[in-house]
């Protein structure tokens, strides 16, 4: 069975894979010019500009997301383009006051929770972020409502490349850590440009000529109405503000805690271990932005034949992907640390092996916070990150000291086993579904079997590249003689295929013999 979950997460997949090694540049050269402390400094400002971009968008984009897809769903395109007109009159408001209050705030951060006056101007100059970020943020929760996840994807890879060349020639030319931001500005700029041009091609069109005559009728909202609109929007997006600030605290807090007790170079070590860790964001982000509209959906038909397969379908493509991936980072985390970011950062290599584990929990925590907002029942999530974000602030501020970067790690890693357990297991209860447990117990055997076959390897380039060769025929071959490969995997696995270009036959060729053993 081909469902939206599995057409959506394949083209988010790809294309936010391609995304994140692009990211994966910036930082390397980010880190080997800034060096560990000038990038330490550029590690401070990224957590601020991903709060700020939160706060001044409001929560909106996932808002936009849920009720366009069920308005149009509906047939309603007059409440489509309200939805759509009302959301972003919000966030450009938002995003410039926020922009100011970020100017101002800016000395004060810098000098009195971290005492590094060299943070002021990089801190000062997100500002320029915030009003452009928060405007693309509404234009792709529209093309995330209408499962347009292409045009998400073409503007993200406009905002990295422009963000890429444009922070290089400045720190280039002279402009350190300042020259860095002011790089992720401009991304942001040209994301809005191309995200502007998408609206006007892809999605004007839909709204402007609904799906059925009787949807024709134009109707003039009065202040009234456009209130009313704006009231349910933010009903929806302020629990969804919190979560994604406690989202980000739990990414970040061992950041923010290294910065004020230790050198900038440890801040450095940490953020090179860090996103290394979050590579398997990108498969659960990916079946996360196409399980919320999806979700939504089927609540909205009350077909929970339709929400069942969804939810597990979620799980399982995420859970079939990441926990190898997730063993893989652990075993091999000093020569993945040395490739991506130099032997200048190998003081990192404990501390993503430890984040490696909590990464594992925390994409799965991340799948179950879509379901949870896509059954309508968005304050779910951002109680557990509440608790979860106490609970890492306090481990953070005790390990810490005594453990340096590994202690920020451990804190992560155990509160991420605690959201994670307490939210899968709420939404399953709303959902009234239940897990098919061995079939997730196969996928952790074999990925453990896979591990075990890499410790004798050396940690060296060389052996990490021949690893990563030959892992995939070790797992999916243990899975597949184990009974835990499913002909639903191997579906999804030629959809992956088609879009591989030459390399396809190949491919295919390899699939068919999985087949075989596919239950």
């Amino acid at each position: 069975m081909s469902s939206k979950i599995a057409q959506g997460s394949i083209v988010i997949l790809m294309g936010s894979f391609l995304f994140r090694i692009g990211g994966y540049i910036y930082r390397f050269l980010m880190a080997n010019l800034l060096g560990p402390a000038g990038y330490g400094i550029l590690g401070l400002t990224l957590p601020f500009q991903g709060f700020l971009i939160i706060i001044a968008g409001a929560g909106l984009p996932p808002a936009i997301a849920k009720h366009v897809s069920e308005y149009y769903a509906k047939n309603d395109t007059e409440m489509v383009k309200a939805v759509i007109n009302i959301s972003t009159k919000l966030m450009i408001a938002l995003g410039l006051i926020f922009s100011v209050i970020i100017f101002f705030l800016a000395e004060p951060l810098a000098m009195g929770l971290f005492g590094k006056p060299e943070a002021i101007l990089p801190f000062q100059l997100i500002a320029l972020i915030t009003p452009f970020s928060v405007i693309v943020g509404a234009i792709r929760g529209t093309f995330q409502g209408f499962y347009q996840m292409t045009n998400i994807l073409i503007t993200r890879a406009f905002e990295l490349i422009f963000m890429v060349i444009f922070a290089v020639g400045l720190v280039f030319a002279g402009f350190y850590v300042a020259g860095a931001v002011i790089g992720t500005a401009v991304g942001f700029m040209a994301a809005l440009a191309v995200a502007v041009y998408l609206f006007q091609r892809d999605v004007k069109g839909k709204i402007s000529q609904p799906k059925k005559l009787l949807s024709r009728a134009s109707k003039t909202l009065t202040f009234n109405d456009e209130l009313k609109i704006a009231k349910m929007l933010l009903f929806f997006s302020i629990p969804v503000v919190i979560t994604g600030l406690a989202e980000l605290a739990l990414y970040d807090m061992g950041t923010l805690v290294i910065g004020h007790y230790m050198a900038s170079e440890f801040v450095g070590y940490y953020n090179a271990a860090s996103p290394v860790a979050r590579l398997p964001l990108i498969i659960s982000m990916a079946v996360a932005t196409s399980v919320l509209p999806a979700t939504a959906e089927a609540m909205s038909l009350n077909n929970k034949e339709l929400l069942k397969t969804y939810v597990l379908q979620s799980y399982r493509y995420v859970s079939l992907f990441v926990v190898p991936l997730c063993i893989g980072t652990i075993v091999f985390a000093t020569p993945i640390i040395s490739i991506l970011f130099g032997q200048a950062y190998i003081p990192g290599s404990a501390a993503l092996q430890i984040l490696a584990a909590g990464m594992l929990f925390f994409t799965i925590y991340t799948v179950s916070s879509s379901i949870a907002q896509g059954l309508g029942h968005p304050r779910l999530p951002m109680y557990v990150l509440i608790i979860g974000t106490t609970i890492d602030i306090i481990l953070s501020i005790v390990l810490v000291p005594p453990y340096g970067i590994n202690g920020a790690a451990i804190a992560t890693t155990i509160t991420s086993l605690f959201i994670m357990s307490t939210l899968v297991w709420k939404t399953l209860q709303l959902a009234r579904i239940s897990l098919p447990i061995m079939d997730f117990a196969k996928i952790t055997i074999a990925s453990i079997i896979m591990g075990i076959v890499f410790i004798p390897f050396p940690q060296t380039k060389s052996f990490f590249f021949l690893a990563l060769i030959i892992s995939p025929f070790i797992y999916f071959g243990v899975l597949a003689v184990i009974g835990g490969l499913k002909l639903e995997d191997v579906r999804i696995m030629h959809k992956l295929g088609n879009k591989l270009g030459p390399f396809s036959g190949i491919y295919k060729k390899l699939i068919g013999i999985l087949e075989r053993f596919a239950v």
